[in-house]
């Protein structure tokens, strides 16, 4: 690729400056950006104390991800001279976005550790939950947890001594280790020795651990079990001990080459190797005796910025389990009651609603139970002869494939397209997968060098001399548990047009077959990319008239990002909702000064897709499980589809984008930087924050639908 960006569609009218790599910003760090808007969240005192301490475990969950994946990827590049998957126009040298990456994570750890002792935390001891350290137990919780540890603990734990008879153990990623300095007591010839020796934390244990006594109060795990480090290492001295943790490099694929029978089995395997593999972060309790720092330092091999020492408890993930705490309910979020839109009822025929009309929801405002209920009738309905659903993310627990799975013992013909290679959810989808196996159900595992990441569900079903297809469509994954904290989009449709587009795209997937000619759909990796281009140039041709808004998690790709400062130069009004990485800059004059971006973090997760090209009745609106990214364009299977329904477009034009758009309490605003800032909120202005005024809104309409039925 050249200095200049040269999209693939370009028009002769656009305007001739040359978009440069200065335009572009860095994927890696705009990520970095992204969870520091989390950490913000964590800090912000106007939320409540659970949700502040909810914040600073994703913060911790993010960043586990982020080490194993993006920055693995860049350690490869830097390392091994691997080339990168995709080559982005900014061009930083490898170098330096290693360093600036582990410079301002550093910067953001020391933060969210400030923030977790010096605030949240003594926070929390006024309301009585209290974090006690061994010094600080009762006679009562220290008899508990002498009691604990003999009978709980002490059973599971495995000292182990490391010296050239016992070689130094495995460790596992992200697994919890106490790391010692032993002193053996005299041998037969008088002599000691010191020795290293290491202690896992099991996962099968309470990281947290609920002491005895009338206030709610916690003890860590390694606090029990390093105050007894003596009885687990009996007849040695200790004399010093600390916490570490490793992260490894867990960006997995197959290619071709590595599958040859079954692509079930082939994933299982590549798991097993990831157990092995290099490690990119090492994670060490603050103030370790350096002998002991070098004992553990030196056999990873690891640089001094891939080194993070710790001023508190390792992995904050485990804070999340404060968070269900139900006496201290009112230090969290107000409970919700997601609600059914009218004809979605309970016990109501939804086949007979969706025939009548389009129904849109939006998740978690409105019940996935919609969906769930969809699968339940069409696996009981004897009518419905055939059920097709991909699953990219099911959940360990899934309502959807129980419904797949009763569908197929009841004689149906079902369908699931399982992509196995859904990050993190490897071997959960290898289990569901055998399971609908045995059920009966057809499972397919779509192609290997694309990841199914589409969301839609077709149902089949004979209607007296006729069969009709009834197709639901979403940008979210079909699982139970994360739609109640996600915010989706779902359609449900038996439009003829989308049911044909829904059997090709199936067919596609299960059977490689080519040569339909789209009517509603837009898939990647076909023409997906191509069709986003088009609508951005036909709004630019447009000029001052012309409209463009986008809702979605990523902005990557160059050509759309070239596309959309040719739009701003052309004077089209852009407005994008981006809640984590954007590699555009807004706000350039001359470049990109009608373009504006805002990112919203608030109680829910902003995970729906939805495009805007024009304005009024005549603007095409569309939602898809795509982001603007080249892996979505290119090594993907996606959906995007209009919404045509005039009273759905216009609830979307009118109520879902101008909402987001006029956030002043959650929204950041994106600057030419790359920075962030919140939202201004204008002299009496009223404050307005989109998540509670979408729960407002459905509540709200389910009142007023109460009234009328009475």
């Amino acid at each position: 690729m050249s200095t200049a960006v040269s999209s693939t569609a370009a028009n002769p009218a656009d305007s001739d400056k040359v978009i440069g790599p200065d335009y572009f910003l860095n994927r890696e760090m705009t990520w970095v950006e992204f969870n520091a808007r989390v950490l913000e969240e964590a800090e912000d005192e106007t939320n409540p104390l659970l949700e502040r301490i909810k914040f600073l475990s994703i913060f911790s969950g993010n960043l586990d991800e982020f080490m194993m994946v993006r920055i693995s990827g860049v350690r490869s590049q830097l390392f091994d001279m691997a080339e990168p998957e995709d080559r982005l126009p900014e061009r930083l040298p490898v170098s330096e976005v290693y360093q600036q990456c582990h410079a301002r994570t550093h910067e953001l750890v020391a933060r969210q550790y400030q923030c977790l002792k010096n605030d949240v935390l003594p926070k929390l001891a006024e309301h009585g939950l209290r974090l006690l350290y061994p010094h600080e137990l009762s006679d009562e919780q220290k008899l508990y947890m002498d009691d604990f540890f003999r009978q709980t603990v002490f059973p599971v734990l495995t000292p182990m001594a490391i010296d050239p008879s016992h070689p130094t153990p495995h460790l596992r990623s992200r697994g919890l280790y106490m790391a010692a300095i032993i002193e053996q007591e005299a041998d037969r010839h008088g002599g000691t020795r010191k020795m290293l020796a290491a202690v896992q934390l099991p996962a099968v244990l309470p990281r947290l651990i609920a002491l005895p006594g009338e206030q709610l109060a916690y003890i860590l795990l390694e606090e029990v079990v390093a105050s007894r480090l003596d009885q687990l290492f009996g007849g040695s001295t200790i004399h010093c001990w600390t916490m570490m943790r490793i992260t490894r490099d867990a960006d997995f694929d197959l290619d071709g080459d590595q599958v040859l029978q079954d692509l079930s089995h082939a994933v299982e395997e590549g798991l097993k190797a990831l157990r092995h593999r290099e490690v990119v972060r090492l994670e060490v309790k603050a103030g370790t005796d350096p002998q002991l720092m070098d004992s553990i330092r030196k056999p990873l091999k690891l640089s001094a910025q891939e080194i993070y020492e710790i001023d508190g408890p390792l992995d904050l993930t485990a804070f999340m389990d404060w968070h269900n705490i139900d006496k201290l309910a009112a230090l969290r979020d107000e409970p919700f009651t997601s609600h059914r839109p009218p004809g979605l009822e309970e016990d109501t025929d939804m086949f007979e609603t969706i025939r009548k009309r389009d129904v849109l929801i939006h998740h978690p405002y409105e019940s996935f139970n919609c969906v769930v209920d969809f699968l339940k009738q069409a696996s009981e309905d004897p009518d419905v002869l055939a059920i097709k659903q991909t699953l990219y993310r099911s959940g360990s627990e899934s309502p959807i494939v129980r419904a797949l799975i009763n569908a197929a013992e009841k004689g149906k013909n079902v369908t699931a397209v399982v992509e196995l290679l859904a990050r993190f959810d490897e071997q959960s989808n290898v289990n569901w997968a055998r399971q609908m196996e045995r059920a009966g159900v057809h499972v397919v595992f779509g192609f290997v060098n694309l990841k199914t990441h589409c969301k839609i569900t077709l149902v089949v079903r004979r209607e007296g001399d006729k069969v009709r297809r009834y197709v639901h469509l979403g940008t979210g994954n079909y699982n139970a548990s994360t739609a109640r904290i996600y915010t989706d989009l779902g359609l449900f449709t038996c439009r003829r047009r989308f049911g044909e587009d829904a059997t090709a795209l199936f067919n596609l997937l299960t059977g490689y077959s080519r040569g339909h000619e789209w009517q509603c759909f837009t898939v990647s990796p076909f023409n997906l990319q191509q069709r986003i281009l088009d609508l951005i140039h036909r709004e630019t041709s447009r000029g001052s008239a012309g409209y463009i808004a986008g809702k979605l998690n990523a902005l990557v790709d160059p050509d759309v990002i070239e596309a959309l400062y040719r739009a701003s130069q052309a004077g089209v009004t852009v407005d994008l909702i981006v809640r984590g990485s954007c590699c555009l800059r807004p706000g350039i004059p001359g470049i990109s000064d009608k373009i504006r971006v805002i990112s919203i973090l608030d109680r829910f997760l902003e995970h729906s897709r939805m495009y805007v090209f024009g304005q009024g009745d005549d603007a095409d609106v569309f939602v898809a499980s795509a982001d603007w990214m080249p892996r979505n364009f290119r090594r993907r299977v996606e959906l995007m589809f209009p919404v045509i329904e005039p009273a759905l477009k216009r609830r979307l034009l009118q109520s879902f984008i101008p909402t987001l758009l006029s956030d002043n309490v959650k929204a950041r605003e994106m600057l030419p930087d790359g920075k962030y800032r919140r939202v201004e909120r204008k002299e009496g202005e009223p404050a307005v924050r989109a998540q509670m005024k979408f729960l407002e809104e459905v509540q709200s309409a389910e009142m007023a639908n109460e009234i009328h039925e009475e």
